[in-house]
């Protein structure tokens, strides 16, 4: 992993993945459309699920898309549940080194965040971390959180999983020749 240090994105051998999303019944997108972009601009390849999303839905893009991370907003309530079960979910499909990390405005309290931080959640950010920290430092941040190094992960015994990190490894060129020839045999089978 690199930093410029002009720019200070952080560049490494492939990019960092993350699925970005506002929680179910949330139609409060502003928030995590500025959020995504902020991400795009660090160099991060985002899957963008939009507003009204359900944990299943978030989970299964993250899983499909072999992604290293989950950004939600959650501003309509029901957030310690809702972030509980995405951690579950994750847990459930042997997916739990993907974070996820939030935020709600001053909708989660800072004891709220705290609970679901020791619950699993990477980060909840809050208002106070934007006011401390300006909303580019803060995507720095998460940036720098998902960037844990975690490269080659074991593949999965469920086979969405691990067909999205086979397809990842092809994509990111950690397959020799011989392995790449092995696949187009498989495939063709």
């Amino acid at each position: 992993m690199n930093t410029d240090t002009n720019s200070g994105v952080v560049s490494r051998p492939y990019p960092l993945r993350i699925v970005t999303a506002a929680s179910l019944f949330d139609g409060h997108d502003a928030a995590i459309n500025i959020m995504r972009r902020l991400i795009q601009g660090q160099g991060v390849e985002v899957i963008h699920l939009g507003h009204n999303r359900s944990v299943d839905e978030v989970v299964r893009a993250a899983i499909q898309e072999d992604a290293d991370a989950i950004a939600l907003s959650s501003y309509q309530g029901g957030h310690m549940e809702y972030f509980r079960y995405v951690i579950d979910k994750l847990a459930s499909f042997g997916a739990s080194h993907i974070q996820v990390f939030g935020g709600g405005g001053g909708t989660i309290t800072l004891e709220e965040a705290s609970e679901l931080q020791d619950y699993g959640v990477a980060r909840i950010y809050h208002p106070e971390d934007g006011m401390k920290m300006g909303l580019v430092d803060m995507i720095k941040d998460l940036v720098k959180r998902c960037d844990n190094g975690v490269v080659g992960k074991n593949l999965s015994e469920y086979p969405e999983r691990q067909l999205a990190q086979r397809l990842t490894a092809i994509e990111e060129d950690q397959l020799s020749e011989d392995e790449l020839v092995q696949e187009r045999a498989r495939w063709k089978a």
